[in-house]
């Protein structure tokens, strides 16, 4: 367990959510989806950083491990196989329905900090009695996990490993299924002439 001092922990936690907001906006606002595919993965980094910072360990753990390793490569590997034209713009116009979500996005973010700033974080029981948690010894509680990942919730963990198997698969057809027309329709244009 690391022990920061206050003044460094919020500079800690600063940082960190300067870089998931930040990151957040690239992968939004971006036209270019490789580059928002590598923003997603420094947003997924930011999040296990603070799961570290909150000594959140064997979370940290599996969100690197999980999302940063598995899912947001198997994303760039989705998008490289795509081949979707480049557009030369580094923004895109909004249309109407970008405004529109746009407002509603900002109408929920505005709702949830209103609901966080008003509420009596201190009395909420589960605040008053997480404080017996920290007395408890974690590795047995991980050991535990890793126990129960492997035993009773073994048939759901292989499943999620398939579905993104099937993913990046699916992934893979649908490239060449467009890299196969487009060489049909060059084939058709050349016989034509």
């Amino acid at each position: 367990m690391i022990e920061l001092s206050e003044p460094l922990h919020e500079i800690i936690f600063f940082l960190l959510e300067v870089g998931i907001i930040l990151g957040s906006l690239g992968v939004v606002l971006l036209t270019n989806i490789v580059y928002s595919a590598f923003f997603l993965g420094l947003v997924f980094f930011c999040i296990s950083i603070l799961y570290f910072a909150l000594n959140a360990d064997f979370v940290a753990a599996a969100q690197i491990l999980i999302y940063v390793g598995a899912v947001n490569v198997l994303i760039v590997f989705a998008v490289m196989l795509i081949n979707k034209p480049q557009s030369k713009k580094l923004f895109s116009f909004w249309t109407i329905g970008d405004k529109i979500t746009f407002l509603v996005c900002l109408s929920l973010f505005f709702l949830l900090v209103t609901i966080i700033l008003n509420t009596s974080w201190s009395s909420i029981t589960l605040i008053t009695e997480s404080k017996k948690f920290l007395n408890f010894d974690f590795t047995q509680n991980v050991q535990r996990i890793g126990y129960l990942l492997l035993t009773q919730f073994l048939l759901p963990f292989e499943l999620l490993s398939i579905v993104l198997l099937v993913a990046l698969i699916g992934a893979i057809v649908i490239a060449r299924r467009e890299n196969l027309m487009k060489i049909t329709e060059k084939v058709q244009i050349k016989e034509k002439s």
